[in-house]
């Protein structure tokens, strides 16, 4: 290294977020599941610590949540060796000077981390030469993705790997991500509680987000300055909008947008929104993905045919491809934004399992079990069972939840759509099965 290198290096002024890398597990904000006291990484160092082998990971979670610094602790506090390569800029020359360089250092006892960064960009063929190298143990593999690893990495190399997903920065993170940030620079930020809420609200859990707005507020800020207001806050961040036009942020940010717009039946700014992200090179299957979720938590069963609707439009995009089946997308996104509006079937579904989760291993009442031995009889296993189809109404009226559970109204729906019918008839059974009841 020339001097004149040197220093440059030792003048070079980094970002800020880079600036506040956190130098422990423990300091890094939002991940208390992961990195808390019995969270699951934490255990796994303290295991690597006693002389267990670290199994390999994979790291989902949005942008900004600290999976490269994560990565980096994790490599530092169990006593392995960092190597970390983009699977956007490296390939299979890159990584076997790893592999070779973890070869030499296997010879000493010290172990290699390998840090894959956006580890789905790597083609099946890629993803299948890290295989031997992670099942031989000559390499840790932790590789970091945003995408869902369901789909975008092969199973083999999935099912080698545990995957541990990070979430996206709550309010409090947020709010102690800049406090740290202005307890490090030594600058107070001079903006208002709805400037402040409105600058955690842009983040959108993106903590590295989060911290280039916090320093182009600072470097512009001044003595004496009234303090910003939500309105004066986005003429500042405009300045340099162009530094945070990222695909990370665009991936999220334009996905919300739309799935909002479909939810307020505004057909003109979903399609729109859906422009906006096929320009931009999202991939169209990832947009199907989300318009199929859409159409069970946003529409259910107040319009019955739109998950259909949606399947079909996946279906023939998988056929077409770009630009063909881009249509069958827009004419998808038309359809979901018209049609009537209900969650009922996702709270329903949400309250069920909660009362799953919160009442344990409850049987079901005998009467609806079947008995196809002599001792399920001899205990009652369908005793008392009417069978609706021979009843006057085809309803019978029974009991069908545990005889220790209350029955629950989990679905409720909506007087919008084919759930209007559908809500006559659950109070027509309803009125019904009282009066059996009360018969009895």
């Amino acid at each position: 290294m020339t001097p004149s290198s040197s220093l440059f290096d030792q003048t070079r002024q980094k970002p800020l977020a880079e600036r506040m890398r956190p130098l422990k597990l423990s300091d890094v904000s939002g991940q208390d599941h992961l990195l808390g006291s019995d969270g699951k990484l934490s255990r796994m160092v303290a295991a690597a610590r006693s002389g267990q082998m670290m199994p390999s990971l994979i790291f989902w979670g949005p942008p900004g949540t600290g999976k490269t610094t994560i990565a980096r602790l994790l490599a530092a506090e169990s006593g392995l060796a960092f190597e970390p390569v983009s699977a956007v800029f490296d390939g299979v020359a890159e990584l076997r000077k790893v592999f070779a360089r973890a070869d030499e250092r296997s010879l000493t006892g010290t172990g290699t981390l390998l840090f894959v960064d956006e580890v789905h960009r790597f083609n099946k063929a890629q993803q299948d030469g890290l295989l031997p190298h992670v099942e031989d143990g000559r390499v840790v593999l932790v590789g970091a993705t945003t995408e869902n690893p369901s789909f975008a990495l092969n199973g083999a190399l999935l099912s080698r790997c545990q995957v541990l997903v990070l979430n996206r920065l709550d309010d409090a993170a947020l709010e102690a991500l800049i406090a740290r940030a202005e307890s490090h620079e030594g600058v107070t930020l001079r903006m208002d509680d709805d400037a402040k809420q409105t600058m955690k609200a842009m983040a959108d859990g993106d903590g590295r987000y989060l911290l280039n707005m916090v320093e182009t507020v600072m470097a512009q800020q001044q003595d004496g300055q009234d303090a910003l207001t939500p309105e004066t806050l986005t003429q500042v961040l405009s300045q340099r909008a162009a530094a945070f036009d990222r695909a990370g942020d665009q991936h999220y940010n334009l996905m919300s947008a739309l799935h909002k717009s479909l939810r307020s039946s505004d057909a003109d700014a979903a399609l729109y929104w859906l422009a906006r992200m096929l320009v931009g090179g999202e991939d169209p299957r990832y947009i199907l993905r989300r318009l199929a979720r859409f159409a069970s938590e946003d529409i259910g069963l107040a319009e019955p045919q739109a998950l259909s609707h949606a399947i079909s439009a996946w279906q023939s995009y998988e056929r077409l491809g770009t630009p063909e089946g881009e249509l069958a997308v827009a004419a998808l996104v038309l359809y979901l934004a018209t049609a009537p509006k209900s969650n009922a079937a996702y709270v329903a579904f949400k309250a069920a399992m909660k009362t799953a989760h919160d009442t344990g291993s409850l049987m079901p009442t005998k009467h609806i079990l079947n008995a196809p031995t002599g001792l399920m009889k001899e205990l009652g296993y369908g005793s008392g069972y009417v069978y609706d189809h021979d009843t006057a109404d085809g309803f019978s009226g029974q009991n069908c939840f545990p005889d220790d559970l209350p029955r629950h109204d989990f679905y409720q729906p909506v007087e919008r759509g084919f759930e209007r019918e559908v809500k006559k008839r659950l109070e027509y059974w309803s009125k019904k099965r009282q009066a059996i009841n009360d018969q009895e």
